[in-house]
């Protein structure tokens, strides 16, 4: 395994684990199901698989605003990826924190916790295989989550 090899392949880890923050954000519910198109993904309760089962999933609890926005900011800090890249496989553990503001709330942070997620590589591209979502400080969800 060359380095050049294990570079690419963690930015392009690193690329999806941004793209969902980012889609999460601007509201893009399609493109964040996209992603787990051959993936798992939930957190303490039952996993669901695929992306029309996960862009369900959000549209369903994720409340949006007048912009298609849930007015929130995904942070992904304490990034650790592990590439195999003899078995086209890969892990990724990190931290989340996400901000909110809206009319009615201040600027905050709502909830932070961890990602553990699972990647494999098809072809030349990689992609999740599971998303593991673990939410340990609990804030203000209330304009954030449907109940």
């Amino acid at each position: 395994m060359s380095h050049a090899a294990e570079s690419s392949s963690h930015r392009a880890i690193e690329r999806l684990i941004a793209d969902y923050a980012l889609f999460v954000d601007r509201g893009d519910f399609s493109a964040v199901g996209e992603l787990f198109a051959t993936a798992t993904f939930g957190g303490s309760g039952a996993r669901i698989e695929g992306s029309a089962a996960v862009e369900q999933l959000l549209t369903g609890t994720v409340i949006r605003y007048d912009d298609g926005t849930p007015r929130t900011k995904h942070l992904v800090t304490n990034l650790v990826i592990e590439v195999d890249e003899d078995r086209g496989t890969a892990t990724g553990r990190s931290y989340f924190t996400v901000l909110q503001a809206t009319t009615d709330l201040p600027l905050q942070p709502i909830v932070s916790g961890r990602y553990d997620d699972r990647f494999h590589r098809a072809g030349e591209q990689w992609a999740f295989a599971e998303r593991a979502v673990t939410m340990d400080l609990i804030g203000d969800l209330s304009r954030h989550l449907r109940r």
